[in-house]
């Protein structure tokens, strides 16, 4: 493959200078976004849900765990499956210590349609630690538009979707006041954000990059983390 062009450090440095000017202007359009976003519209949820957690039957007022606001992650993870999605799973193995949401007033949990008896043995073997809960006995899922009305067998997840949905609680009431899914959440995934900053990029077909640059189909490349080492050494026999 061709490299980047290779220059002295002032032409570098002057590059360097010009793309973070339009970096800058990108971080103050995502600002007056963010800030747009704070003044969205809600909607009151009238329905009381039931979920299933590790301690049994929770509402969604028990999600927010006492505090106003919930990041509440719509994960894949089909109720006839064995393993949730292998890119909801990239996702949750982004995220940091909740301690620093909660000094926000802020909790995350996830959401699946899976039953808490195949949740909690796949979450023990990603050894991860953010809230977890099944709606498998609610509609939920259907309701907020990431399941099918039944189970779809022949699918992938049996036809789940993701997404994340925001809450913000007054009271003892509960309002929906954000929604995103597709790249809407990758933002939220420092994988992407720190591939994006390397010359190879996230390496995938739709990117533009220099021609002969390796790139792969998307989705393809991902794997639970504990499945790449398998699919290295299959490559090396």
């Amino acid at each position: 493959m061709s490299l980047p062009r290779i220059v002295d450090s002032d032409e570098w440095q002057a590059a360097r200078d010009a793309l973070l000017v339009k970096e800058k202007e990108a971080t103050r359009a995502r600002d007056a976004l963010a800030a747009e976003r704070r003044r969205l519209p809600m909607v009151e949820l009238d329905k009381d849900y039931v979920f299933t957690g590790p301690a049994g039957e929770a509402s969604l007022i028990d999600l927010l765990e006492g505090r106003r606001q919930l990041i509440l992650y719509h994960f894949m993870f089909g109720p006839n499956q064995d393993e949730g999605c292998d890119g909801c799973s990239m996702f949750v193995d982004n995220i940091g210590h909740l301690a620093h949401l909660h000094a926000r007033d802020t909790s995350l949990a996830l959401v699946s349609r899976a039953p808490m008896t195949k949740i909690e043995p796949f979450k023990r073997r990603m050894g991860w630690t953010v809230p977890w809960y099944s709606s498998f006995e609610s509609d939920f899922n259907v309701d907020f538009g990431v399941s099918p009305e039944t189970p779809r067998l022949d699918e992938y997840q049996d036809g789940e979707t993701f997404g994340l949905s925001v809450f913000l609680r007054d009271g003892d009431s509960v309002y929906r006041t954000y929604f995103t899914s597709g790249r809407g959440t990758e933002a939220l995934g420092s994988n992407w954000t720190f591939l994006d900053l390397t010359p190879l990029g996230r390496q995938e077909e739709w990117e533009d990059s220099p021609e002969g640059w390796p790139q792969t189909p998307p989705y393809q490349w991902w794997r639970h983390h504990d499945k790449y080492d398998q699919v290295a050494t299959r490559s090396t026999e």
